[in-house]
């Protein structure tokens, strides 16, 4: 009997960045979290973490999305979708320290929108969002000069999701290219195609599709999907220049799980449903759905539902719950679309140990998990974030 060798295998730096086990912050898809947290157990983490916000007074602004846990955004000074957020920071110039309590891009989002004084704090600097790192800023030039090569770039506009990395979004500005958000985007487009005959989209492909095929009567056959992982997208030369939209291969993990199954489903089950869903969803879902909207558009389409109205909702689980906990007394039933338990994982990375650990640290003169976004890739992602809000 032969002892087996041990294999000569060396782990990618992928699979190390999945593990906790290397930092690159460049990437959404995790790194190293730093320092002691406080236990998860620890019965004084709501207090620690109000008398630290005490302590920091107006030198502290924190920021929670949506898609937070309740016990984190019990302690944001604002909520709201990512580009909201955003801005939110931008118009508290004297707040020294950003707590933003979301995912990478969206604190790049809010060091570019910020002044150089202002200091953004990531919680968790593992909280990423998969969306925006299914396009990388080396597979986008790469998709560039495969539209050059085609003969069409110079006719092609690029349009960035917020969603999507301070690299991408300065690719969008250097290229002529615009930002847009799911409730701004038909806007964004109509601007797009204003400037050129075609719209290279990122990254997500469901809100392209969705916008320009649902929002502006374009057909399925107008747009064609870029895969970075097929040698040119997976398309032909012939196919680009016959395109309208072309949709890079990204999307939501968690939007993206909702089917026409789950739609069906769920009519069956309550019937005289409504159901509501985001433009992140697959285009069978959103075709199928009764409306369609971004996160701020389905807390008010449920504020101002009727009482014993029925809902069942195409997005984050948090919020969904948070919206059905806050409209019970009147009567409305708020349900999931999916019956399958679904955060998003990487959202749920900031919990109150990490947002303790961040406070604590602040009051101790120690600025942790610093998001900085260097000069240049700032300059022109924030010339891209211009051009969206110049849009009329």
């Amino acid at each position: 009997m032969t002892t087996a060798q041990p294999l000569d295998v060396q782990p990618t730096p992928l699979a190390l960045l999945l593990l906790g086990r290397e930092a690159d912050p460049r990437s959404e898809r995790g790194v190293e979290c730093p320092g002691d947290l406080p236990a998860p157990s620890d019965p004084d983490l709501v207090a620690r973490a109000r008398a630290a916000k005490e302590k920091l007074g107006d030198k502290v602004f924190v920021l929670g999305h949506h898609y937070q846990r309740d016990e984190v955004i019990e302690f944001a000074d604002v909520t709201g979708d990512s580009f909201k957020l955003a801005r939110d920071a931008a118009a508290r110039p004297d707040a020294e320290y950003i707590v933003f309590c979301g995912v990478h891009f969206m604190a790049e989002s809010a060091d570019i929108l910020t002044t150089e004084a202002q200091q953004v704090v990531l919680p968790d600097l593992a909280a990423g969002c998969s969306m925006a790192d299914m396009a990388t800023a080396e597979q986008v030039a790469e998709c560039w000069e495969v539209l050059t090569e085609a003969g069409v770039a110079e006719a092609t506009v690029p349009v960035s999701y917020m969603n999507s990395s301070a690299d991408i979004k300065a690719f969008t500005g250097k290229h002529g290219g615009t930002i847009c958000t799911s409730s701004n985007a038909e806007r964004a487009l109509e601007w797009a195609f204003q400037q050129g005959q075609k719209v290279l989209f990122l990254p997500d492909q469901h809100l392209g599709r969705n916008t320009a095929v649902r929002d502006m009567g374009m057909s399925l056959e107008d747009c064609v999907v870029y895969n970075p992982h097929k040698p040119n997208g997976g398309l032909t030369p012939e196919q680009l220049r016959a395109a309208t939209m072309i949709l890079w291969r990204g999307h939501c993990s968690v939007h993206g799980r909702f089917s026409l199954d789950s739609v069906n489903d769920v009519r069956e089950r309550i019937p005289g449903v409504n159901v509501l869903v985001h433009p992140e969803c697959k285009h069978e879902v959103v075709s199928a759905a009764d409306y369609v909207g971004s996160t701020e558009y389905i807390i008010k389409a449920l504020e101002a539902a009727p009482a014993g109205s029925k809902w069942a909702i195409g997005t984050e689980l948090n919020l969904v719950r948070r919206l059905a906990n806050r409209f019970a007394d009147q009567g409305k039933e708020i349900v999931f679309l999916d019956k399958t338990v679904c955060f998003c994982s990487t959202m749920n990375r900031i919990d109150l140990p990490h947002l303790v650990w961040a406070l604590e640290s602040l009051v101790a003169g120690k600025v942790v998990n610093r998001i900085q976004v260097d000069q240049e890739t700032e300059h022109f992602a924030k010339l891209a974030l211009e051009r969206m809000l110049a849009l009329p």
